[in-house]
């Protein structure tokens, strides 16, 4: 694609909507009141609106290399507090997908250069489910595995932050969601996670609010 090409595509992207409805931008440009903050990767095959089917202003978006929840980097802490305390969104969804070149990095280390310590919590998933992984002969079955495993463990680590456990306490929201999209097919798919489950077993660890009797 040229680079000139994008213009002229957003040309046409501004005149199909306001054939549909001549007031769309003035609309747009009125505020956003999503109720889903995704988590996504950054890789290009892998698009939040056009997987979701949704429209601008009803997603709040970020994306990093392998989907990461890292509770040192300030973008995603960011993201994230805004997204519950003044978008009040309901749902954080946490969507890796197969054939990510994060995860792939992972699992085949090298130095990386600048990459080496971002990749470095993916490799703490390695770490954290090193006797199931190992026990995964198949290649293509163990990179669909760690993916994810990523997932999952994300989902925790968006659950260990304090704005989003004041949140949870107070008013059941937001909600956390692990999904994969696999390129392979174009399907988005919810891991079923019970998150709730798994941060009890954890909760001494990581919650915010005493516990009773604590």
């Amino acid at each position: 694609m040229k680079f000139e090409t994008i213009f002229k595509n957003n040309e046409k992207w501004v005149q199909d909507k306001l054939k549909v409805n001549p007031h769309y931008f003035e609309n747009l440009s009125k505020g956003q009141h999503p109720e889903f903050l995704y988590i996504g990767c950054s890789d290009s095959r892998v698009t939040a609106e056009d997987l979701m089917g949704v429209n601008p202003g009803e997603v709040f978006i970020h994306r990093n290399i392998a989907n990461q929840v890292i509770p040192t980097d300030n973008n995603i802490n960011a993201v994230i507090q805004y997204a519950v305390e003044h978008l009040k969104v309901k749902h954080i969804i946490i969507c890796g997908h197969y054939e990510c070149g994060g995860v792939k990095a992972a699992l085949h280390p090298s130095d990386m250069g600048q990459l080496n310590s971002w990749l470095q919590t993916l490799r703490d998933v390695r770490r954290l489910h090193k006797a199931e992984l190992d026990s995964i002969k198949d290649e293509h079955e163990l990179f669909d595995r760690m993916v994810e495993l990523n997932v999952k463990e994300q989902c925790m680590n968006v659950i260990k932050i304090d704005h989003v456990q004041r949140s949870w306490y107070k008013t059941g929201y937001p909600q956390i969601h692990g999904w994969i999209f696999d390129v392979r097919t174009g399907k988005l798919k919810d891991s079923g996670l019970d998150l709730e489950k798994e941060f009890m077993e954890i909760r001494e660890i990581y919650d915010l609010k005493p516990l009773e009797g604590k």
